[in-house]
């Protein structure tokens, strides 16, 4: 079992089970919405995540059609995001999980349009946009 919360704790949760590798996103988007180089983001099943706490603080952003942002009202702090399209899935905010995690990187994507500050200098897979499945 992993805890993790927004930056004011009012929003708490927990997920279920070994989280899978980290996915490190580069797109402009990623970067806007974490304000840094990029969004490092945990792949999950919406069933192994659990809201503990400050359900009535979350709020949604449709940053694109079909694509919600979700964060703290109270603090800001963004949590995960979500498609219409795959409900039983999200993405959560790896920066948001209490440590240890024992969690992993696993590839970079979207890496054509990456902070021009930011290098890359780990030996992990990179993908030009979108990965391939």
């Amino acid at each position: 079992m992993h805890v993790g919360s927004c930056l004011c704790r009012a929003v708490r949760f927990e997920v279920e089970g070994d989280l899978p590798p980290i996915q490190i996103c580069h797109c402009g988007d990623c970067r806007k919405a974490q304000g840094g180089p990029f969004g490092a983001n945990i792949p999950l099943e919406t069933k192994n995540f659990r809201l503990l706490s400050g359900e009535a603080e979350l709020q949604a952003y449709e940053s694109s059609p079909g694509k919600e942002r979700v964060f703290c009202r109270r603090c800001g702090g963004p949590l995960f995001s979500r498609l219409a399209s795959t409900p039983g899935a999200m993405r959560l905010r790896a920066g948001t999980l209490d440590a240890p995690t024992g969690a992993r990187l696993d590839f970079h994507f979207y890496v054509d349009s990456k902070a021009d500050w930011w290098p890359i200098t780990d030996d992990l897979p990179q993908y030009p946009d979108a990965r391939p499945l």
